[in-house]
């Protein structure tokens, strides 16, 4: 049937996603689209589709004859950090780091900023970004009155758009890889560190992301459905809706250690960091043989790197959890047991949510819906230079059903770079390469079955389908604003004119938007006694 009829490729994602919006609902609507894929791919077999099933889940343990230590570690990893929350929690360090925040940041913008600034310094990976970012910056966005879907939003557009943009990160890494032998092909730049920065100043949606970031937490710009949600936080104090299905959140029946110390979240937060990152380097040279950072970080591999480093924050986090109540007889071993379990179970939802985006990506894979897209460019004959927003069109609407940026990575970079070089359009290569980046990223933004939005509303203690539609309007503001750098840049050639007329529009729209809409927090102050005792 699939092979008649091609465009049934795009149903399962599809209906994940409508159902995902419509009935709130992330798990069903998920498990609705892996039952339709794996019935497609079957072509309605009985048998088959057991098959199929079995296959799409198993693969997420066992692959290739091994264990797929690629998904399993980063399951392990989502555990032992809920479990490092939990120790922190209870030493009394997310209190501690709290209570000196509030001495130090003096508004919401300030809290906002704090997540943000994290959010770009911590590039180095995607993943390791969206969960740490969160642990880290919530008990403060919390104590400022700032949504959790607010939180979501400046981490999702701070962890994956700062990771493209990066040379010396895992993606920056992987992704020259994967631009090189087209970069020396087309002899477009004099190596493959500054062919990737060319791409990264096309890379229009990435650039406009973050500075949409910037904008909206100093203009205090909430629209759409993030207004609703920051109103309800500044006017309730409640940071969620009380049906919100919230991954990592822990149970306020957990003692906590007072006084608390900020050690106990700063100093096992920043071996995690360490950990990861020196564990980055260390699996890409094991893989590698080469001692050069570039070689290194091409050839990381970021699962292990994530568990060894979060094995190494949670020693950590024990120690100082350990060296702080050990004369408080209300945290005995069965109450350190009880965290631990705790911490790990407010993963667990979090982890279901995955597996399952898992499966449904494994078995799209099976249905070819990356390779129907990639060849509607191909046939569709264009002129060569509007193969820049084409491309940026198609790879948003890649990773947006398929849920993974990496698959638009994968599919359309090379396809891009043999349609131009075929055409001998070599001034066009690097732009239209920076644009499959853009829509990637864009299209991950925009999906609720992408890992990174999964992720990054784990890290904030959001709920997925909340966290996506109060993203959406700030997405598509970036991303029209891109479409309109990439048409003058088809119509130019000048790179640089197309990212200014992207910059120009986002901002232009943030101002008028700015002007219609009447501050919340004017509306809705902090109480006096919380104003003062953050003053």
């Amino acid at each position: 049937m699939v092979e008649q009829w091609p465009v049934l490729t795009l149903l399962p994602p599809v209906v994940a996603i409508i159902l995902a919006i419509w009935t709130r609902k992330v798990l069903l609507s998920l498990g609705m689209g892996v039952v339709l894929a794996a019935l497609l791919v079957s072509n309605f077999g009985p048998v088959g589709f057991l098959r199929q099933l079995w296959a799409a889940f198993a693969g997420i343990f066992w692959a290739e004859g091994a264990v797929n230590t690629g998904s399993v570690f980063i399951l392990l990893f989502l555990l032992i950090l809920g479990m490092i929350t939990a120790l922190v929690l209870m030493a009394g360090g997310s209190e501690a780091f709290s209570d000196w925040a509030a001495q130090k940041i003096t508004s919401r913008r300030g809290a906002k900023s704090l997540a943000a600034g994290l959010g770009i310094v911590l590039f180095i990976d995607d993943y390791f970004n969206a969960l740490a970012v969160g642990q880290i910056a919530k008990p403060v966005t919390d104590r400022f009155r700032v949504s959790r879907a607010h939180l979501a939003y400046i981490i999702d557009s701070t962890s994956a758009p700062v990771s493209v943009l990066a040379p010396f990160s895992s993606w920056g890494a992987s992704i020259i890889g994967l631009m090189a032998p087209i970069i020396m092909a087309g002899g477009v730049a004099s190596n493959d560190v500054l062919g990737f920065l060319g791409a990264a100043a096309s890379n229009y949606y990435a650039i406009a992301a973050v500075v949409a970031v910037i904008l909206v937490i100093w203009f205090g710009l909430e629209i759409g459905p993030m207004r609703k949600e920051e109103r309800r936080a500044l006017k309730k104090n409640r940071m969620y809706g009380k049906k919100a299905e919230i991954p990592g959140e822990l149970s306020e029946d957990l003692p906590v250690h007072r006084p608390g110390a900020m050690s106990s979240i700063i100093v096992p937060f920043v071996a995690l960091v360490l950990g990861v990152i020196a564990s980055m380097f260390a699996t890409g040279y094991a893989e590698s043989g080469s001692a050069a950072p570039m070689d290194m970080l091409a050839n990381t591999v970021v699962a292990d790197s994530l568990l060894y480093g979060s094995l190494i924050g949670l020693a950590v986090a024990l120690g100082y959890y350990l060296r702080h109540t050990r004369n408080n007889d209300q945290f005995k071993g069965a109450t350190l047991i009880n965290g631990l379990r705790q911490g790990a179970a407010s993963m667990l939802p979090a982890i279901w949510i995955l597996m399952l985006a898992w499966m449904l990506g494994a078995l799209v894979g099976e249905l070819g819906t990356g390779e129907f897209l990639g060849g509607l460019v191909t046939e569709a004959g264009l002129p060569t230079q509007w193969l820049i927003p084409i491309m940026f069109l198609v790879a948003t609407g890649m990773a947006f059903s398929t849920g993974t940026s990496w698959g638009s990575f994968g599919i359309l970079i090379p396809l891009a770079g043999d349609i131009l070089l075929h055409v001998q359009a070599d001034e066009y290569l690097i732009p239209a390469l920076g644009a499959v980046l853009a829509g990637a990223v864009m299209g991950d933004h925009c999906s609720p079955i992408s890992d990174t939005t999964i992720l990054s509303s784990t890290g904030a203690g959001c709920d997925v389908v909340t966290h996506v539609r109060t993203q959406l309007p700030y997405a598509l503001a970036a991303g029209g604003a891109s479409l309109l750098g990439y048409v003058v840049l088809a119509l130019t050639a000048w790179v640089w004119l197309g990212l200014i007329v992207t910059l120009v529009v986002l901002a232009g729209s943030i101002v008028i938007a700015t002007r219609r809409i009447d501050g919340l927090e004017e509306k809705y102050p902090l109480p006096e006694t919380e104003a003062s005792s953050k003053a």
